[in-house]
C-alpha cells in the first residue's frame, strides 16, 4: 500500500510543480504586461487602459498563440517597413525614411515587430495621429479596424480595466447560486420550433420562478430587454471577447442598464419563463435560465456549446 501510494506521489508531483511553474509565470507575465502598458502612457498619455484592452482584443482573436510574446498587436509587414523596404530592414530610421510606422518602443535603434517595446510604441504613435482623448482614440481604433463592433469591444475592456484597476481579471462563477435547487444537462443542437424550425444555441438550467442569475465574468451589459424568443434577456460581453446571453428571465435587477461593468457573482436577474411571444409573454415552459455563449473572432459572430464552461464553473464554486 506504501509503494503504492509512493509511486501515486512520484507521478503526480511533477504535474503539481509543473502546475505551479505555469501559474507563477503566467503571472509575472501580467505584471511585466502592466509595467510596458504603465511606461507607454506615461510616455504618450494615452491611458494604459486602452493599450491593454487593444493587447487583450488582438489575443482574443488569435486562433492561436504565434509566438512567446506579451504584447499580442501585429501589423501587416508592408505597414510596419514601408512599401520601398523589400529587405525589411529593422533600422528605424530607415524604416522612417520609407514612411513605414515601426517604431524603437526601447531604445535600441531599431524597430523590430517581434520586440513587445517596439510594438506597443508603434500602436501608440498611430493613435497619437488622431490624439489622446477617448474621442480620438475611438476614431484611430476605426482607421485601424474598419468595423463598428471591434472598436466598441475594444472600449468595452478598457472600460472594465479602468473599473477594477487592473487586467488580471481571470475569476468566473456559476450563473446560479449553488444552495438553491437546480438542474441541468447538456442541451446543445436540440430541436426548437418556436419561430421555425432551428437549433438550441446554449444551456437550460432549471430552477425556481426567482431564483437569482449571477453575471459569470468581468463584463460590459450590452442588452437588457425583450426578445420574441429569450423573453426577457441580459447580455454581456466579457474581456475576452465573449458574449454571454441570459435569457427566459422572470425580471432584471433594479437599476440594470447598458454599459454597466459587472463582475462574477453580481445579481443581474432572476429566473423565470418568458418569451416565445410578445412582451410580457410567460408560461409557455417551465422556468429555466437558457445560457449562450458566442464568440467574436474580429469578422463574424458564433455561438458555442457552454456546457463544459458551465461544469467546471460549478466544480470551482463548489471548491
Amino acid at each position: 500500500m506504501v509503494k503504492k501510494t509512493l509511486i501515486i506521489i512520484c507521478f503526480l508531483c511533477p504535474f503539481f510543480i509543473s502546475q505551479v511553474i505555469a501559474e507563477e509565470k503566467e503571472a509575472n507575465d501580467e505584471i511585466e504586461k502592466m509595467a510596458m502598458f504603465k511606461k507607454t502612457e506615461a510616455l504618450t498619455f494615452i491611458p494604459w487602459y486602452y493599450l491593454a484592452a487593444i493587447n487583450q482584443y488582438e489575443k482574443n482573436i488569435k486562433k492561436e498563440a504565434s509566438n512567446d510574446n506579451l504584447i499580442a498587436i501585429e501589423f501587416p509587414n508592408e505597414q510596419w517597413y514601408g512599401l520601398g523596404n523589400l529587405d525589411q530592414i529593422k533600422d528605424a530610421t530607415f524604416i522612417q525614411l520609407y514612411n513605414g510606422i515601426g517604431q524603437d518602443g526601447n531604445g535600441d535603434g531599431k524597430a523590430d515587430p517581434a520586440n513587445d517595446e517596439d510594438t506597443l510604441a508603434t500602436m501608440a504613435h498611430w493613435i497619437l495621429q488622431w490624439g489622446t482623448s477617448e474621442q480620438d482614440i475611438k476614431i484611430a481604433l476605426w482607421n485601424f479596424y474598419q468595423r463598428a463592433i471591434n472598436v466598441q469591444t475594444i472600449e468595452e475592456i478598457a472600460k472594465i480595466y479602468k473599473t477594477f484597476g487592473t487586467i488580471e481579471l481571470d475569476d468566473n462563477d456559476f450563473p446560479i447560486p449553488l444552495q438553491h435547487n437546480y438542474s441541468y444537462r447538456s442541451t446543445w443542437g436540440d430541436a426548437r420550433g418556436f419561430g421555425g424550425r432551428r437549433i438550441h444555441e446554449g444551456t437550460d438550467i432549471f430552477a425556481n420562478y426567482g431564483t437569482p442569475v449571477k453575471a459569470t465574468r468581468y463584463g460590459v451589459v450590452e442588452i437588457v430587454g425583450w426578445n420574441r424568443f429569450g423573453g426577457w434577456r441580459i447580455g454581456i460581453r466579457d474581456i475576452y471577447n465573449t458574449y454571454h446571453y441570459f435569457a427566459h428571465l422572470n425580471g432584471f435587477k433594479d437599476g440594470l442598464k447598458v454599459g454597466d461593468i459587472v463582475k462574477p457573482g453580481d445579481v443581474i436577474g432572476s429566473v423565470g419563463a418568458s418569451g416565445y411571444g410578445p412582451p410580457g409573454t410567460s408560461g409557455k415552459f417551465p422556468p429555466h435560465l437558457h445560457y449562450g455563449m458566442y464568440k467574436d473572432n474580429g469578422y463574424s459572430e458564433w455561438a458555442f456549446d457552454p456546457y463544459s464552461h458551465l461544469k467546471r464553473w460549478e466544480k470551482q464554486a463548489r471548491n
